[in-house]
């Protein structure tokens, strides 16, 4: 992990999206497989808006 995540709801994100690129190299080198790395991709971008949310609200619960 890059940063220490504030929250339990930004550490499951954080963590999921780690093993979505793990997944995503691993299957980087198999043939046929774009499909599938796009679906990834696509869960880790959905991931990714759902964190954006979680960091605004809890900077906001700060303030």
């Amino acid at each position: 992990m890059s940063y220490e995540a504030g929250s339990n709801e930004c550490r499951g994100l954080i963590e999921a999206k780690e093993s979505l690129i793990k997944a995503m190299n691993s299957l980087a080198t198999i043939k046929n497989l774009d499909h599938i790395q796009q679906r990834l991709r696509e869960i880790y971008n959905e991931l990714e808006k759902l964190h954006d949310s979680r960091r605004i609200k809890e900077s906001n619960d700060l303030n």
